[in-house]
């Protein structure tokens, strides 16, 4: 008798377990547990955010609600971009969704179909490949180049991977879990290739103000992009604003394509919450203080991890340039999924292994370093005494 699984489809069959998820599953519960595997800080929402939640639902906002978002936040969207780029935006640029993955799914479906190919630089988080191959399209996985002055991605490996089943190109940078950044030279390479080829590009910038460089920001595609240029950009509120929890996400695109993405948005979860919507507003309207100490944050636990760990003779690091996690692997150490589960089994540091993160991860750990500095100094320590111990 043909099993259930087997009648489902082949995209459905073949979703990639998470790699992350099983070391987080291995781990939960342990009381001394300091959780570094996934994307997010250890800061609760604030209440300025909470509290502008909680009013909505105070006035019984509970219903459906604008498909592309509430007009408030698509203006507050438009006003942030506007500070932080240096330009004019219009609100109706901006589409809310139901997180930044969603983002990302409704992104990949615009510009890709069954049969198609979106080539996607690696390592990187495996929710994007994830998302193409679950909708049917192939992602071509280019391999980034490592050296002593860091990973590196170069333009020639991106255009020999181009086929003509090729619809699409995705960049993530600041990236997670390297730390790269693209400089505005590639940026600018980056659309002349998707020109040349008629080629979108999405662009995942969510790590933005994450930055150890000079200037209060990454490189970006606005900087370099015309407004007719195919490009989506795919962005959270998780991050920045520690909201995780919430779901909520934006997509910025041309505003000709507007009604093709409330119709995406309204065929998978028919809009966004108005209480997550005004809670979205308050983050970007009166945020600009909390932001500051997020990225002050990151950069505290930055040095704290690449100082800490370097400490350690079988560690091979090279400080990452944005994000806020590092990408870091051991001498010794070749299956790091069976590193992290035994790890964070034996010593409650949680590790998201390399594996899970496509090629060229495969030797390396990632930890999230956007935490209090004596949790990863605590983590550190435990670390170093287990590999000694090992």
């Amino acid at each position: 008798m043909t099993s259930l699984i087997d009648q489902l489809s082949p995209e459905a069959r073949n979703a990639p377990e998470s790699g992350i998820v099983e070391v987080f599953n291995a781990g939960w519960g342990r009381e001394d547990l300091i959780p570094l595997w996934a994307g997010e800080g250890d800061l609760p929402t604030p209440a300025f955010i909470c509290d502008a939640a909680k009013a909505s639902l105070d006035r019984g906002e509970t219903f459906y609600t604008y498909q592309r978002g509430i007009p408030q936040l698509r203006e507050a969207l438009a006003t942030y971009h506007s500070d932080l780029y240096g330009r004019p935006f219009t609100p109706e640029r901006f589409f809310v969704t139901g997180s930044g993955m969603q983002s990302i799914q409704l992104a990949v479906q615009a510009v890709s179909g069954a049969g198609q190919e979106v080539i996607v630089p690696s390592p990187t988080w495996p929710n994007i490949t994830a998302a193409v191959e679950i909708h049917g399209a192939h992602a071509v996985r280019v391999p980034m180049r490592q050296s002593d002055s860091g990973w590196q991605l170069h333009l020639d490996d991106i255009e020999a991977a181009i086929t003509p089943r090729t619809s699409a190109l995705f960049l993530n940078s600041p990236c997670n879990p390297t730390g790269w950044v693209a400089d505005r030279q590639l940026l600018k390479d980056f659309v002349a290739l998707a020109r040349k080829h008629d080629l979108w590009i999405i662009a995942d910038e969510i790590y933005a103000l994450f930055y150890y460089g000079d200037g209060r920001r990454a490189p970006s595609f606005y900087d370099v992009a015309e407004e007719e240029d195919r490009i989506l950009f795919v962005n959270s509120m998780s991050k920045n604003w520690a909201m995780t929890g919430w779901r909520i996400g934006w997509i910025s695109a041309p505003p000709i394509l507007g009604q093709v993405i409330e119709n995406l948005v309204q065929y998978s979860t028919s809009g966004v919450p108005s209480y997550s919507q005004w809670g979205a507003v308050a983050a970007l309207s009166e945020g600009h203080d909390f932001l500051k100490e997020q990225v002050a944050r990151a950069e505290r636990g930055r040095y704290c991890v690449v100082e800490g760990l370097r400490q350690i003779d079988r560690v091979n690091i090279q400080a990452p340039e944005g994000a806020f996690y590092l990408f870091f692997s051991i001498d010794g150490v070749e299956d790091t999924r069976q590193f992290a589960l035994d790890l964070v089994r034996q010593t409650g540091v949680g590790l998201a292994p390399g594996t899970a993160f496509g090629v060229g991860g495969e030797n390396h750990l990632r930890l999230c370093y956007a935490r209090r500095t004596d949790h990863l100094e605590t983590a550190i320590d435990r670390i170093n005494s287990w590999l000694t111990a090992i």
